[in-house]
């Protein structure tokens, strides 16, 4: 970790461990008192009946939802409304917050809604309620600074809980029971009409009845029984006759016929017959015919035997009659069945209706019946219902407060400073864009670090006041000025590194950036002069053609320079100045040039490069920057090597990758990065480099301190 960052981590790491200390010595002690409230599903019951509020469920799966919901209970509003009234807390200035501590209350005061509900508000912040694992207890905290007045409220909370539970039921009870008496007037006055109802339909419509069934019911039962004797009767006359008629066909004299034989006539005419008939046998065996006695028998028996035959025609009349009297009445009792038959279907579309009612009435016996049984049942209740909850334990006087909590405030404000110091660290490598170390310059960009070129004012801040004058002036002056000061070696060490690459000797220096304003400019004449202070030949030559700042830095006004070398219209002798100042030349530029001619991809470009190798030691070509103009990157690849300047902390990343592409697309050989206009300050301070991060110990080594 940069030295940078181990500051701003135990930077930030101090200041909030420091914050947390003092916020825990000035937090105020507060002591937390604990009510175990118990929820017992178990059912005691001292009658039969069901409760108007059910008990608790026993099972786990809904057991669960209830004590989460009698958890949000004892958090409501409303519990905590009540134990404000009850204890009176509204003149507690702990919790009324428009009350001074101390402050004496006048017994008299009333207090305005809104103090009521603040007060209810800050006494519900100051609750706790939580189930205990996954029984069914339920843990009731209160926080005071007072330990009496948290052991106090905490068993109010519970204790209120429970009369709120019993209030609930006798409420619902009371209730119902009213509830349940207006409904069953009403039942009752809708059962007497139903009923009333049915009986109007009756006798509007013959519908009475006995025994279950109804009169022409009853009737139609009469004549069908009626009608089966009858005809029984018709068909055992007809047998009779029928028997009767076919005895005597087949030349029977009718005595032995059935109904003769039944007859007390034929039956006192066969005893005198059979007594003429022995008298006849008893004279034919003495007499023959003609004899007066035998004659007088025979007439007899004649005679007797006609009036056997008249009483069986008379008996077979009789037969006759009695079938034919019994057939006239079978047939009348059929009449009259088939006329209560079309009364019973006129009472039966009747009936229909008289179901109807019939039901109606029933559906009212039984919903009355239910009403009053549940009636009964809960007015059987009164006074015995039971709470389902009850205190498993009072909260006692916590004899020491619960916060704060120093090792645990101290432990985490170690880790929030852990946090937050990595989060700074973070936040600010995120908010930064620019370049800042040699590992930026490496591994984000994958070329060498050449050094780090400082702000002239960062590295003689502490000298006497007669270097600082010199500030006044230019850094260009001073490396001249100042020869064995920090700022000119520097360049000697950008020299060193940027000429240091393997293969040919390096001449020729291109010196760019890839914005404006990036110091390449005062690079080139720092890196030139510092050269030439060591006794090498030195050329300078300006190549931004749009804006030369190397001549106007430099200050002189010559009237050719380079673009009169290239075109021919000078010779390089005539337009090569003197730095009188260090030795260097220079070849600068006589005003802009605002010609669209590619110059320095021209043959004639080549050959004076040439030319300076054989002139110099070491070509500065101070070129335009990368992205804006494209003068700079066909100039790059003709050099031996470039030099890409980077504003310390400033030029944004991605501008310098991009530069560096478009420089390596166009086979130039890039020497490395400098960053230019670097706080050694900040450097030291903050640990931004590596070799920098010395700057204060070895500060001293150079001629200016």
């Amino acid at each position: 970790m940069a030295l940078r960052h181990t500051k701003l981590f135990f930077g930030v790491f101090a200041l909030v461990l420091l914050v947390t200390l003092v916020a825990t010595l000035l937090q105020e002690p507060r002591y937390v008192a604990t009510a175990h409230v118990l929820l017992d599903p178990r059912e005691e019951r001292i009658s039969n009946e069901k409760e108007v509020l059910s008990e608790l469920p026993t099972d786990s799966a809904a057991g669960s939802y209830v004590v989460d919901t009698e958890v949000e209970i004892l958090r409501s509003p409303r519990l905590a409304r009540r134990v404000v009234d009850v204890l009176g807390l509204e003149k507690d200035p702990e919790f009324n917050r428009k009350l001074k501590r101390d402050e004496v209350i006048d017994p008299r005061r009333r207090f305005t809604e809104a103090e009521r509900a603040a007060t209810v508000a800050n006494v519900s912040k100051r609750l706790g309620v939580r189930r205990a694992a996954l029984t069914y207890i339920i843990d009731v905290s209160f926080t005071s600074r007072d330990p009496q007045k948290a052991a106090r409220i905490a068993n109010a909370f519970a204790d209120l809980y429970i009369v709120g539970q019993l209030e609930a039921k006798f409420g619902a009870n009371e209730q119902a029971t009213k509830w349940l008496q207006s409904r069953m007037t009403q039942l009752q006055a809708q059962v007497l009409s139903d009923e009333a109802a049915v009986q109007q339909y009756k006798i509007q419509n013959n519908l009475l009845s006995a025994s279950g069934a109804s009169l022409t019911e009853q009737e139609i039962s009469a004549h069908q029984e009626s009608l089966a004797v009858a005809r029984v009767q018709v068909a055992e006359d007809a047998a009779r006759l029928r028997t009767a008629r076919e005895q005597l066909a087949r030349g029977s004299r009718g005595d032995d016929v059935g109904e003769a034989l039944a007859s007390p006539v034929v039956q006192e005419l066969r005893k005198q017959r059979a007594e003429v008939s022995r008298k006849v046998a008893e004279l034919e065996v003495s007499f023959r015919d003609g004899y007066p006695e035998l004659d007088k028998a025979k007439s007899q028996l004649r005679d007797i035997d006609a009036e056997i035959q008249a009483e069986i025609q008379r008996t077979i009349a009789n037969l006759q009659a009695r079938l034919n009297v019994s057939q006239q009445r079978a047939a009348a009792i059929a009449s009259n069945l088939g006329g209560v038959k079309g009364q019973l279907t006129s009472n039966t579309r009747a009936l229909v209706r008289l179901n109807e009612l019939e039901r109606n009435a029933e559906a009212s016996r039984v919903l009355y019946g239910s009403y009053l049984n549940r009636f009964k049942e809960t007015s059987s209740q009164r006074g015995l219902a039971q709470a389902d909850a009850r205190i498993a334990s009072e909260a006692i006087v916590p004899l020491k407060p619960s916060s704060p909590n120093k090792k645990l405030n101290l432990a985490l404000g170690l880790i929030a400073g852990l946090g937050l110091g990595g989060v700074a660290i973070a936040l600010a490598e995120f908010m930064r864009v620019g370049l800042r170390t040699s590992d930026d310059v490496e591994q984000l960009l994958g070329h060498p670090y050449l050094g780090a070129i400082p702000e002239l004012s960062s590295v003689v801040a502490k000298a006497r006041g007669s270097v600082r004058n010199q500030l006044r002036g230019r850094p260009m002056d001073y490396v001249v000025a100042r020869p064995l000061s920090a700022f000119p070696e520097a360049f000697r060490n950008l020299k060193a590194s940027a000429l240091s690459l393997p293969g040919d000797p390096i001449r020729t220096v291109a010196v760019t950036s890839a914005l404006p304003r990036e110091g390449k400019s005062t690079v080139s004449i720092c890196l030139a002069r510092t050269a030439a202070l060591q006794g090498w030949r030195v050329l300078l030559v300006d190549c931004d053609l749009r804006r030369p700042g190397l001549t106007t830095a430099i200050g002189l006004e010559p009237k050719v320079g380079l673009i009169q070398v290239l075109t021919g219209e000078a010779k390089l002798e005539d337009a090569v100045l003197r730095d009188e100042a260090s030795g260097a030349d220079l070849l600068l530029l006589p005003g802009k040039f605002d010609a669209t001619n590619d110059v320095f991809g021209s043959g004639a470009m080549d050959r004076l490069l040439s030319e300076f190798k054989l002139h110099y030691d070491l070509v500065v070509l101070d070129t335009a920057p990368v992205l804006p103009v494209a003068d700079s990157r066909i100039l790059s690849a003709k050099a031996d090597t470039v030099i890409f300047a980077a504003n310390w902390n400033k030029t944004p990343r991605r501008a310098v990758q991009t530069a560096l592409k478009i420089l390596e697309s166009m086979g130039a050989r890039i020497a490395g990065v400098t960053l230019t206009r670097v706080n050694m300050e900040q450097q030291a301070r903050y640990g931004y480099g590596d070799a920098d991060y010395y700057f204060r110990d070895y500060r001293g080594y150079y001629a200016e301190t």
